[in-house]
């Protein structure tokens, strides 16, 4: 995710200091990597520096100096660019459950990986059923429910996986010994 990317399509919206922009950002993408403060306040200024903000007003409410920031016309074309940008799928498989499960049967015996496996099983259709009851709350955003169902989607495609591998595990450990 490009965290510059998101922080300015917020700022297109409305004028914002990094404060409001941190709480704007855990609103909006409340199932994604929280954002740190620091990390807000670093990409705005390297926005400011490359001319894609600028300062909209200074305000002193009951405490520190806020900058309020808004996109420029830069800015606003880059946003554009961005998202006409189509995402390329990723050219590698960079997953820890796949890393696990291929050392657990690199250097373990059969049976604690596929217990990994069952394990990593149970623990992604329990994610499943709390996401699926975010997604059916009446009153959810609509933010929350998209959220959901793109990380559903993920745990399905695990799930099959996980099925698959514990298939094909199977299938080799009845193979080994039956040679």
């Amino acid at each position: 995710m490009s965290t510059a990317h998101v922080l300015l399509g917020l700022l297109t919206t409305r004028p914002q200091h990094g404060y409001q922009l941190k709480h704007a950002y855990d609103q909006r993408l409340p199932q994604a990597k929280p954002l740190a403060y620091g990390q807000v306040y670093a990409t705005l200024g390297r926005l400011e520096r490359d001319g894609l903000i600028e300062p909209a007003s200074h305000d002193r409410e009951s405490g520190p100096d806020r900058t309020s920031y808004t996109a420029t016309e830069d800015g606003r074309g880059a946003l554009a660019n961005w998202l006409e940008t189509v995402e390329p799928p990723a050219p590698y498989v960079s997953s820890t459950l796949l890393a696990k499960v291929v050392v657990a049967l690199l250097v373990t015996d059969v049976e604690p990986a596929r217990r990994y496996l069952a394990a990593q099983r149970q623990a992604h259709t329990t994610r499943l059923r709390e996401l699926t009851r975010v997604k059916t709350d009446p009153g959810a955003a609509l933010g929350d429910v998209i959220a959901a169902d793109f990380a559903i989607a993920h745990l399905d495609a695990d799930l099959r996986w996980l099925q698959t591998t514990l298939d094909r595990v199977a299938d080799w450990h009845r193979e080994v010994h039956a040679a």
